[in-house]
């Protein structure tokens, strides 16, 4: 009895002494848990690359991930499909930033690189406040290309082979705007990396995007102006081929691969049945070659510079038109759009220096300067509406839109609200207030506004081509119709939200749905009334 009352004893003050000093105890509590935190990401990211080990580790944080996640899916869910997704794509653990880009790309030069001919003539983006060398090589590597080259600190060029001369390191002399240890080339200057690709990128150099089978056009020489003969043709081999002659088509007949650029004579409009095609390929079982008659075609990793020039506009609009929606009903993406389309900026009533920095540099002219093309608002108030003469009025599906926006407001432009917030108070609070928004916004532009063009999201999404054609006419633009199928091809932009992270649940609750189907048939109704065409029909409650 005497051990145990004497380790009682020093218990008992303990007790005591927290009794008296409760925040230090609730302190202690939480640097415990802290450690144990850490304690778990270092397990994650850090340990033994090995292939035996590393599938160890995956299977035992994707079952614990799984398990934990069941238990409290509010702040773990999320994590556990991450975890798995890394698990799937075969990709070792780690943050981006772990990564050992030394491994994957060796510096090659410093080099000429001209606006109008352009060293690297692949795809290319621009982030003037957070580029780095690794991000370019990143983006280059995930498309396929051979060498990533960085100009001006911000802007990154992919290709598969240098078009221009070296010069002299010391003419590559600006920092990364995201990292200033590093050199980004420099004005007209490229600092170029080869990358030595992983064995899944190096498969996909050889692939491309699968477009159809299409008819042959009727003068396919000037359609389809460079063609060769391949011995034991693959699709990988023609679109090898067309890659390297910097041709985003590769169109398949038989033994005779075509490289071009969709045109109005080869629009890909009309998409003929793949059965037509069938004609399997000399050196792949299991894939169709086309034929005389019928081609199949591919879209290569190049990227189509026809719609990428952009300029403001040479003399002041004499009118001011603006591109108008409720949040999350896709101005951003129908803004890059029209650029591509007309060659000319857009502006924005307001100034989102995260666009500025994409590429959108009418974002930081004022408004009314007149020097853009159109205008992107979200203002619903009638004095802001009558400041326009015209406006392109967007609209979406409200169910979709709300989510999108909700996306924006917690995770950026591109990025996700966590499962907190969708299963927290902010997502009922955020669907009262915006909700009657969406169709007050909608009603506001149909009363208020002045020559009023109503484009609705999904058809534009469904039938590009002719609403961008009909947009480009709205404001007052002669239509290029090699722009216009130039911007199919890219018409994503930077600014779409990849789809793996759809929400496993619907977060609408019966009352929240019966609210916003009556705001649907109001919309409707409102533009009925307008003789327009009322809202697509996939809005419509069921």
């Amino acid at each position: 009895v005497a051990p145990e009352a004497s380790m009682a004893k020093p218990l008992l003050k303990i007790q005591r002494y927290f009794r008296r000093k409760p925040v230090r105890f609730f302190s202690l509590i939480l640097l415990y848990l802290t450690a144990g935190s850490l304690v778990f990401l270092h397990a994650g990211f850090v340990g033994d690359n090995g292939p035996g080990a590393r599938g160890g580790r995956d299977s035992l944080i994707a079952s614990e991930m799984g398990s934990w996640a069941s238990s409290d899916t509010r702040g773990l869910g999320l994590m556990s499909r991450v975890f798995k997704e890394k698990r799937r794509s075969g990709r070792r653990f780690g943050p981006p930033w772990m990564k050992k880009t030394r491994q994957e790309a060796k510096y090659i030069g410093c080099y000429i690189d001209d606006t109008q001919k352009r060293a690297l003539r692949g795809v290319s983006f621009f982030d003037y406040k957070k580029m780095t060398v690794f991000r370019c090589q990143d983006n280059c590597a995930e498309r396929g290309y051979m060498y990533a080259g960085l100009e001006f600190g911000a802007e990154c060029y992919c290709g598969h082979k240098i078009q221009a001369p070296n010069v002299s390191e010391s003419e590559c002399n600006m920092e990364c705007k995201g990292e200033k240890s590093n050199v980004c080339g420099g004005p007209n200057r490229l600092s170029i990396y080869r990358l030595e690709l992983s064995q899944e990128s190096a498969r996909r150099y050889g692939s491309a995007i699968f477009k159809g089978c299409f008819h042959r056009p009727d003068n396919v020489t000037l359609a389809l102006p460079f063609s060769a003969v391949i011995q034991n043709m693959s699709v990988d081999k023609c679109v090898d081929m067309c890659t390297e002659r910097e041709k985003s088509l590769a169109v398949l007949a038989g033994d005779r691969c075509y490289c071009g650029f969709p045109t109005p004579l080869f629009s890909l409009h009309e998409l003929e049945d793949e059965g037509m095609c069938l004609n399997r390929c000399q050196a792949e079982e299991f894939e169709s070659c086309g034929n005389d008659k019928y081609f199949v075609v591919y879209q290569t990793q190049v990227q189509d510079n026809r719609c990428m020039d952009r300029h403001f506009l040479p003399t002041r609009a004499k009118q001011l038109v603006a591109l108008a929606s409720f949040p999350g009903a896709g101005n951003t993406w129908a803004r890059h759009l029209i650029e591509l389309a007309t060659g000319f900026y857009t502006g924005s009533y307001y100034f989102d220096g995260s666009l500025y920095n994409k590429g959108f540099k009418g974002e930081r002219d004022h408004w009314r300067s007149g020097r853009t093309i159109c205008i992107k608002t979200h203002e619903s108030g009638r004095k802001e509406i009558e400041a326009f003469d015209s406006s392109i009025l967007m609209i979406r599906n409200p169910y979709k839109a709300l989510m999108a926006e909700f996306n924006r407001k917690y995770g950026g432009h591109i990025g996700f609200a966590s499962q907190a917030h969708w299963r927290g108070k902010e997502w009922p609070e955020f669907v009262k207030n915006y909700a009657p928004w969406w169709a007050s916004h909608t009603l506001d532009w149909l009363h208020y506004g002045r020559n009023v063009q109503v484009v609705h999201f999904e058809d534009l999404k469904r039938d590009l081509f002719s609403k961008l054609k009909g947009m480009v006419e709205f404001l007052g633009l002669k239509v290029s119709e090699d722009r216009l199928l130039c911007v199919e091809g890219q018409k994503d932009g930077n600014f779409k939200r990849s789809g793996l992270r759809k929400l496993e649940y619907d977060p609408y609750t019966p009352e929240m749905r019966s609210n916003i189907n009556e705001l649907i048939r109001t919309v409707d109704a409102a533009l009925k009334k307008r003789n327009m065409s009322g809202v697509p029909e996939e809005y419509m409650p069921r």
